[in-house]
């Protein structure tokens, strides 16, 4: 047996929590009868579910262990790119939403087949779903070892268990699994936090008071570099050679345009919704309800370098001086200072965070692979039972790949492959959003002018990683000018200006009617629900 670091009553609280997630999964399971239940629910769910889906999908682990530890460290600089949510999630409810719900659309990359023909849309499917495989095992793999450094368990073992409760219900479940656990996944994520910052202000002599106060002196709350209690102050300034706070804020809006416009996990959830309103009211909710935890967590580290100030602890003191991660405080507190059974709950909302990110992404692997490319490309005329089959098969396999590549990264060296991995999604997922930007906003372009702006954009994006990891074989002249933090920014910017200028060059005869913001009828009173 395994010296586990759990009490009992922790320990029934954490398998409690798994076994609720497996029923849920059993449960839905019954639904599925065919692809469009198993896909996106009949198209029936009401906002409020939808909204916190997306809430729990777009938290995930980092909001519970980096947003933290960021805080702890350092300041509040780094929570400046997510206020630029609600401005992103605006412009989408009324720009991007129509695009997706006309019709009976299932996936994003449908829309990309319509303006530019099938080419640019399997190429936007096969770069989601490699993007996606290598997410899913690194979550999966941070996840585990935050459970196995609070448990004890084997971190093998720690990996095995989390992938297959989350392949389990999303595989069974569908996507009435994954939106349902998504929202109890949420509830559970935020009561975690709550109970540690219940915990916090109980048992400091000043209370919250205390927290605001000492904080204050130290510059905490300063949206600002602070290293050793002193703040850099942050140029506002617009800069492509360092990050000033105009430039966070640019950033972010690209950062969620990206994901409400280009997206699988969320667009899947657009037309999940059983009507357009609902479709917004979830939007809204997901952008009202975001900000706020994530600000909370950021809290919630701010509370804990008070706490250990009030309480010093040789391992928390390690962790401001970069000896130890900073990312392990909230595991640490959890689990020397909570009391048994609330420990568990809270290791509970570790697992939540990192499984309402984890089965968004199975089931959106599973519907872009049927949908877009198999029963697209590869086989046409079957029947719907066969297509269901096929997506239990490809959600199996994206789970086993999920597992693997999680034990993978526990074996080797771990930021080697997490570079390789970044590297590979920067690469195929270069100037997506300036893809969309060029179908929605243009009249110009065909799929020569978009290859043309992918294949500019993947080399950009090559140059830089260039410049990042092997700076050594670029010659002095080819030195990247600019801060390697707005790549992402600049190869869509770099999409947009070469599909455009090319789509002038290249013109094509294509009907464009509801394909871009100029050629779309009013169609407010529509539900493109199946009936």
């Amino acid at each position: 047996m395994p010296n586990l670091n759990l009490s009992g009553l922790d320990l029934v609280t954490l398998l409690g929590y798994l076994a609720v997630m497996a029923l849920m999964g059993l449960w839905f399971s019954r639904r599925n009868v065919d692809t469009e239940q198993y896909f996106v629910g009949g198209r029936s769910f009401p906002g409020w579910a939808i909204g916190l889906s997306m809430v729990g999908t777009s938290i995930s682990s980092v909001t519970f262990l980096a947003f933290p530890g960021d805080a702890y460290k350092t300041a509040w600089l780094r929570f400046l790119p997510n206020l630029m949510l609600p401005l992103a999630v605006l412009i989408a409810a009324f720009v991007f939403l129509p695009f997706f719900r006309r019709g009976n659309a299932t996936t994003a990359y449908e829309y990309l087949e319509k303006r530019f023909g099938p080419s640019v849309r399997i190429y936007a499917a096969l770069a989601f779903i490699v993007a996606q495989l290598c997410r899913i095992s690194i979550i999966l793999y941070l996840v585990s070892l935050v459970v196995h450094e609070m448990t004890g368990l084997d971190l093998t073992v720690c990996v095995i268990i989390g992938g297959v409760f989350v392949g389990f219900y999303t595989i069974v479940g569908g996507i009435d699994a994954v939106v349902w656990t998504d929202v109890v996944q949420t509830i559970v994520l935020v009561t975690g936090g709550l109970i540690c910052m219940g915990y916090i202000v109980s048992h400091l002599p000043g209370g919250l008071g205390q927290i605001f106060e000492v904080a204050g002196e130290h510059n905490k709350f300063a949206l600002a570099e602070v290293t050793d209690g002193v703040a850099a102050p942050q140029s506002w300034g617009l800069s492509l050679s360092t990050k000033t706070t105009s430039m966070m804020l640019v950033l972010g809006l690209m950062w969620y345009m990206t994901e409400f416009a280009s997206s699988q996990n969320v667009v899947q959830r657009y037309v999940a919704a059983k009507s357009t309103r609902e479709a917004r009211k979830a939007m809204f909710i997901c952008a009202g309800a975001s900000v706020p935890i994530w600000a909370f967590f950021m809290f919630l580290g701010t509370a804990l370098f008070v706490y250990y100030q009030a309480f010093p602890d040789e391992r928390a003191a390690e962790m401001l001086t970069g000896v130890r991660k900073a990312e392990q405080v909230l595991p640490y507190f959890i689990m020397n200072t909570l009391p048994p059974g609330l420990a568990g709950l809270v290791i509970a909302a570790a697992l939540a965070a990192a499984m309402s990110s984890l089965d968004s992404s199975i089931n959106a692997i599973s519907t872009v692979g049927v949908v877009d490319i198999y029963r697209r490309h590869l086989s046409k005329a079957k029947q719907d039972k066969h297509y269901l089959k096929v997506a239990w098969v490809i959600a199996t396999c994206a789970a086993l790949f999920m597992i693997g590549g999680a034990i993978t990264l526990t074996k080797i060296d771990t930021k080697t492959l997490q570079d390789t991995s970044t590297i590979i999604v920067s690469l195929v997922s270069a100037g997506l959003l300036g893809v969309y930007f060029v179908g929605f906003f243009t009249r110009r372009g065909d799929a020569r002018a978009i290859w043309l702006g992918i294949v500019c954009s993947f080399v950009f994006t090559l140059w830089t990683v260039f410049a990042k990891y092997r700076p050594e074989l670029l010659p002095q002249s080819l030195a990247v000018p600019f801060d390697l933090y707005y790549t992402g920014l600049i190869g869509n910017v770099v999409m947009f200006i070469v599909g455009y200028l090319a789509g002038l060059l290249l013109p094509s005869q294509q009907n464009l009617e509801q394909l871009t913001v100029w050629d779309q009828r009013d169609e407010s009173t529509s539900d493109s629900r199946i009936k």
